[in-house]
C-alpha cells in the first residue's frame, strides 16, 4: 500500500497539462484585471495607425 502511494506521488505524467492550464488561468486573470488598460492601449495604437495612413 505504501509503495503504491509513493509511486503515485512520484508519477509525473500529466504535469505538463496541469502547468499549461495554470498558465492559461493566470493569463486570463491578468487580462480580466487589466482589461480597460489593454483596451485603451489597443484603441490608441489603432488611432495612430489610422492617422498615419491618412498622411500617406
Amino acid at each position: 500500500m505504501l509503495k503504491n502511494w509513493k509511486d503515485f506521488l512520484e508519477e509525473e505524467e500529466g504535469m505538463g497539462t496541469v502547468e499549461i492550464i495554470l498558465i492559461i488561468v493566470v493569463l486570463v486573470g491578468i487580462v480580466i484585471i487589466f482589461k480597460s488598460q489593454i483596451t485603451e492601449l489597443v484603441e490608441s495604437i489603432f488611432s495612430k495607425i489610422t492617422s498615419q495612413t491618412n498622411k500617406v
